[in-house]
């Protein structure tokens, strides 16, 4: 745990948590709270992905986006730890009400961050990157974000809704439709769907 000499703030009880293809992530304690630390995992060929869900964090979590960022440097980037359900869970309870309520907040998230003509590439397979608790959403991993004029948030995460039948095979026309044209009033076609 050598990037323990270099946190930009004073953390106790880290543990290593998990390990993912391009991170290592730990967790601690600071101000009593429980924090998530990410750094680069070593075996990663991947370059700047750190900074650049950094980056990105600060610009989605004006909009209630993601996992709130409380410090980051070169090394490493340290925010809320964010507990709950996996989204994938609430889909094999099988309650469909409730996948139904989830399915139009998580929607609700991917349109925003389309506004902000932000792909995050994650939604087609969302199954663990999406949390609930107490009724709300969380997103994380943010680390692969980048700008573009055509983001794709929303018809990724219709693509899954669509493969679990979530959504019918109908919508398909609709999808399309806001695809080539991401207005508010072709969103709403989509939320009516579900």
């Amino acid at each position: 745990m050598d990037f323990m000499l270099k946190l930009p703030i004073n953390i106790k009880n880290v543990e290593f948590f998990d390990k993912g293809k391009r991170s290592l992530i730990y967790t601690g304690t600071y101000k009593n709270s429980k924090v998530a630390i990410k750094v680069k995992n070593p075996t990663s060929k991947a370059i700047n992905r750190i900074e650049n869900e950094a980056k990105y964090l600060k610009i989605l979590n004006k909009y209630k986006i993601g996992p709130k960022l409380i410090k980051s440097n070169k090394k490493c980037i340290i925010y809320e730890f964010i507990e709950g359900k996996q989204y994938i869970e609430i889909i094999k309870a099988n309650n469909k009400t409730k996948v139904k309520q989830i399915s139009k907040k998580i929607l609700n998230k991917c349109r925003q961050i389309d506004k902000l003509k932000i792909n995050k590439l994650e939604f087609i397979r969302p199954t663990k990157h999406i949390f609930i608790k107490n009724n709300k959403v969380k997103i994380i991993d943010f680390e692969r974000c980048y700008k573009t004029d055509k983001p794709k948030n929303v018809t990724q995460f219709c693509q899954f809704l669509l493969n679990n039948k979530i959504l019918p095979k109908s919508s398909i026309k609709i999808i399309k439709e806001y695809k080539n044209n991401q207005t508010e009033k072709n969103f709403k076609k989509i939320l009516n769907e579900i």
